[in-house]
């Protein structure tokens, strides 16, 4: 349990930051915003990876995680600039 709880908070951090780095500007955060970015990113990019591939593809369980998760933090992170400039 513990692990599972360590092992979303580097995966958050790691998307975060891959999210922070590809969309450039001034964001005012901690480490563990972009933390909760990461982590609240991967499960916009695991419900729009469900939706467009229909979550029975294997390279999308193999590949997509991934990057879904980075597209969902970078949604993310839009949606946040947009609404608290």
């Amino acid at each position: 349990m513990i692990f599972n709880i360590i092992s979303w908070i580097i995966f958050g951090l790691i998307v975060g930051a891959i999210a922070k780095f590809l969309i450039p500007g001034v964001d005012g955060g901690s480490w563990i915003n972009t933390i909760l970015l990461g982590i609240a990113g991967s499960f916009i990019g695991g419900f729009l990876g469900n939706f467009l591939f229909g979550g029975k593809s294997e390279n999308h369980a193999r590949y997509g995680g991934w990057i879904m998760s980075i597209v969902g933090a970078i949604i993310l992170q839009l949606i946040i600039r947009y609404f608290f400039r």
